[in-house]
């Protein structure tokens, strides 16, 4: 069984449809990516799975069960992680999980989910003195007190510096291994990338890419750019160069590393330096940035 199954969700508010017939399932234990821009609808999608927000159609189950008919018994097998959380500023980190764990039947044991959020040494800290990312650290811990079996996380690394996040995505990893599932939303791509074995890309309500992210991102162009040498004019190349960035082409092909080879023998026989060379296979980025441009572009139309 899926831990989510969603077939044709919709939702509106008024005559605004945020959600527009999306469909598509999370395996038991995955790290699964929503993605999208500002109003694509995936606060949306994850209100209604979390059972905030009642569909306007579709079918929703989550871990089996109806996200509205069955709140009460999914809030007991899911953890939430919001972009924002109040705090009591006074209160030491210990003191606010030891307050949360009162609401929470069978919680986990305080240390246990300091450990778990990374925040073990952190327990006598006043929350006014934690960094940005240690507070999103601490809404981890809170999210795992129940011991969930799904794990919702909205931006859970904003505010983190580049090491926090990549200790928290250690973490994130950590937890889908012990079998917990994960959905996450990020404006990270990096991030989404990095953590993510599926994913979902929304935009105005509908989705527009899916599918597994090793999968999704082999079937894209890879990239190779270059300073063209002065004497050599983008025609003469033996790859086709598909936009020029000022003096730098740039090439997007299937094959990026077999376009470097020819580019390289071609110019060592000509006694030419391609400065500045980079590689690089398609990136979460690029299908982002591709797809969002053909959306705009259908707008205008």
């Amino acid at each position: 069984m899926a831990a989510i199954h969603v077939d044709g969700l919709r939702k509106s508010y008024g005559d605004f449809p945020a959600v527009r017939g999306v469909s598509f399932e999370v395996a038991e234990g995955e790290i699964f990516a929503l993605l999208g821009r500002n109003g694509a609808g995936k606060t949306t999608t994850m209100e209604v799975l979390a059972g905030f927000q009642p569909p306007d159609g579709g079918t929703v189950r989550v871990l089996g069960l109806d996200p509205v008919e069955d709140r009460g018994a999914l809030r007991a097998r899911t953890g939430i992680m919001l972009q924002e959380a109040g705090f009591f500023p006074d209160l030491t980190v210990a003191q606010t999980v030891d307050a949360w764990r009162d609401f929470v039947p069978a919680a986990r044991p305080r240390d246990e989910a300091l450990e778990l959020a990374g925040l073990g040494d952190r327990a006598g800290t006043r929350v006014r003195q934690l960094s940005g990312g240690e507070k999103r650290r601490l809404d981890l811990a809170l999210a795992l007190l129940s011991r969930p079996d799904l794990l919702f996380l909205d931006e859970p690394t904003t505010g983190m510096d580049p090491e926090a996040r990549r200790n928290t995505w250690e973490v994130i990893g950590d937890l889908a291994e012990q079998g917990i599932t994960v959905l996450l939303t990020t404006h990270y791509l990096e991030e989404a990338q990095h953590l993510a074995s599926t994913m979902l890309i929304m935009d105005r309500g509908v989705a527009v890419a899916a599918g597994g992210m090793a999968e999704t991102l082999a079937a894209r162009t890879g990239r190779v750019a270059f300073e063209l040498p002065d004497s050599v004019a983008p025609g003469d190349l033996p790859v086709p160069v598909t936009a020029m960035e000022g003096r730098t082409a740039v090439c997007r092909v299937p094959d990026p590393d077999l376009a470097a080879q020819t580019l390289l023998s071609w110019a060592g026989e000509r006694g030419l330096r391609l400065r500045g060379l980079q590689v690089r296979t398609a990136t979460l980025e690029d299908l982002f940035l591709d797809l969002a441009a053909r959306e705009d572009a259908k707008e205008v139309a």
